[in-house]
């Protein structure tokens, strides 16, 4: 068995096309039907502002499976430490032995959402865009503003914040490391206004962008909300949108940001399009230009395992890790 340490795991699997690659194939195989998924298993525990959450996934075309335990306390900061933490295991479809521990810290996490982020641009975003609009400052924003670029050329990149201290750190990020011109805006509405793609990646409560802002053309990817209790998006998006896509719509309806267009009665289920089956061919992403386009990325254990498997590939061909074979 392999075990490999978030460092390791830092300089092996950095966001790339491969990872996208990765995370675009466990969709295919997902909308192929050919992937089981139990449902997620959470643990909250609110006296420490924190979470839990497991995921699994086997894809049946695949030799190995990943189980990610995943966790947020967010009051963490406050301590000097990460909000996110966590761990993947390996194990063998085959023989069900486990294969390595990946000692990621949350990294691995991070980087198969930004490459979900990034599938989702791919296949439902303009062909070009202007304007890249990224609401939020943490981590995963920078990570997805990495996405968009990766599958789109983008002209310059607009950030909102609650901190508006924190936002411009991330356009001054953009700008120096990305190489693209980026800025701070004022408020969402300008930013959604003036923005071809939007892309939301907090743990915001209440919704951010409103449905009346959209035009047409817009696309939104919505990547913070992974529990019922949070929220980025104003149901009337759902209602705005030509095309609502997610990652798994039974995870969707329950926990991710249409849930609560769902429950509001503005979206029928039957009109969330799984990202699968629009990677494999079965749905259109983008009909026409003009269409408004929306997808809720949740967070899935096929990413995971993905992700896991191209974390121990790569792993083997560098001959890197500790072998704790007897």
């Amino acid at each position: 068995m392999l075990v490999l340490t978030e460092s390791e795991l830092r300089r092996l699997v950095p966001f790339s096309p491969a990872a996208v690659a990765a995370v675009e194939e466990g969709f295919r195989q997902l909308g192929g039907g050919g992937v089981a998924t139990p449902p997620v298993l959470r643990l909250d525990f609110p006296e420490a502002n924190g979470e839990i959450d497991v995921k699994a996934a086997h894809a049946y075309a695949w030799d190995s499976f990943a189980v990610k335990m995943s966790t947020g306390f967010f009051s963490n900061a406050q301590r000097g430490l990460p909000s996110a933490n966590g761990l993947m295991v390996l194990f063998s479809a085959v023989t069900g032995e486990p294969l390595a521990v990946l000692l990621d810290g949350g990294y691995l996490t991070t980087v198969r959402t930004a490459a979900a982020g990034a599938v989702a641009a791919k296949w439902m975003a303009p062909a070009a865009v202007d304007t890249l609009g990224v609401v939020g400052t943490g981590l995963q924003a920078w990570f997805q503003v990495q996405a968009v670029l990766a599958v789109r050329p983008v002209q310059q990149v607009a950030v909102w914040g609650r901190d508006a201290g924190h936002a411009h750190a991330l356009a001054d990020r953009v700008a120096q490391q990305a190489g693209v011109p980026a800025h701070v805006c004022a408020g969402l509405e300008e930013l959604v206004a003036t923005s071809g793609v939007v892309v939301t990646a907090t743990p915001a409560k209440s919704p951010l962008v409103r449905g009346e802002w959209l035009s047409a053309g817009h696309h939104v990817t919505a990547i913070g909300t992974d529990a019922p209790d949070k929220q980025e998006l104003d149901v009337a998006v759902w209602a705005r949108a030509d095309v609502a896509a997610c990652d798994v719509r039974g995870q969707a309806v329950q926990m991710g940001d249409s849930h609560h267009a769902v429950a509001a009665g503005v979206l029928d289920p039957a009109r969330l399009v799984e990202l699968g089956d629009i990677v494999s061919g079965r749905q259109m992403g983008r009909p026409s230009p003009e269409a408004i386009t929306v997808c809720d990325l949740t967070g899935t254990g096929i990413q995971d395992t993905a992700i896991a498997r191209l974390a121990c590939q790569a792993a083997r061909e560098a001959g890197v890790g500790m072998d704790l074979r007897p």
